[in-house]
């Protein structure tokens, strides 16, 4: 049995570095002080660094991104140190990063008690990152083997295509992180349909997190809305709608924990004694015949 922590986490603004540090060394203690041996804070969470800059620079869409790229070593420094301090394992959300080959990509770092266990970069991108903001697609999917199980990280729109998930399975993974930023409702709903049908597909559990808010400071993340969740087959010993807990408002004005406890062994137990084995017949579907169109 593990707990796990998903933030609701609103968009506030610290304008400085002193603010911020305090504010998200608050917010893990809390969790972590609650038991919390896993803590998810949403995609681009690590934007709200933004507040830090001029005011005409984190108002800019393109500028924010550029201005915030030296204090990343510093946030990542933070993270890694609440990590090791908390005896926790954190995934603080995610930040747009210039490579070397002069791309911004949207990346997220997961940090355990040792340190940091690697990054997982958003693999397909949604119209607004690509058309306006001009942010480029990752490759490669990775399994971060811990203490608690294998976790994989799919970010926000990367939930809503199955092959990601099914193939973070099949290497293993029992938990899927969904760090998620949306700005309608609808968005949010994309987001939580994929996530629970990924968690039924794969009989496995997904943990959401969203941004939450109004933040008319920032234009990258402006609006939000979302619940935070944990999503489980819909079968023997598991809630017979595949929630295990759900936030009850869409757009608090607070940033809000939802844990949970999570037993993994009885999300696998349903791979091999379940009412049916949506895991187990994936391949079904490739048999012959039964993708002809009659």
């Amino acid at each position: 049995m593990i707990k796990v922590a998903a933030c609701q986490y609103h968009i506030d603004l610290f304008t400085t570095w002193d603010a911020y540090a305090e504010h998200l060394t608050s917010l893990c203690e809390d969790a972590a002080g609650r038991g919390a041996d896993l803590l998810l804070l949403p995609e681009y969470a690590g934007l709200v660094l933004t507040g830090q800059l001029p005011e005409a620079e984190r108002g800019d869409l393109h500028g924010s991104i550029v201005g915030i790229q030296p204090l990343l070593p510093r946030w990542l420094e933070l993270c890694e140190s609440l990590a090791r301090q908390l005896k926790i394992y954190l995934q603080p959300g995610s930040v747009a990063v210039l490579d070397d080959d002069g791309l911004y990509r949207n990346r997220t770092w997961l940090f355990g008690p040792d340190g940091c266990l690697g990054t997982q970069d958003k693999l397909i991108m949604t119209r607004f990152e690509l058309e306006q903001w001009h942010i480029a697609a990752g490759s490669g999917l990775k399994v971060f083997d811990t203490a608690l199980g294998k976790l994989g990280i799919l970010i926000c729109y990367d939930n809503e295509f199955p092959l990601l998930a099914h193939t973070l399975a099949e290497a293993g993974v029992d938990l899927i992180l969904a760090p998620s930023c949306t700005d309608t409702v609808a968005g949010f709903h994309r987001v939580r349909i994929g996530a629970q049908a990924r968690a039924l597909e794969n009989q496995i559990a997904v943990l959401h997190s969203p941004s939450v808010g109004l933040a008319p400071w920032s234009p990258s993340l402006d609006e939000g809305y979302g619940r935070a969740s944990l999503y489980v087959p819909s079968d023997y010993g598991m809630p017979a709608s595949g929630i295990v807990a759900e936030s009850e408002e869409l757009c608090p004005t607070h940033s809000h924990w939802l844990i949970c406890e999570l037993d993994l062994d009885e999300v696998r137990r349903v791979r091999e004694h379940g009412q049916v084995f949506t895991r187990r017949d994936w391949p079904r579907q490739f048999d012959d015949g039964r993708l002809v169109l009659r």
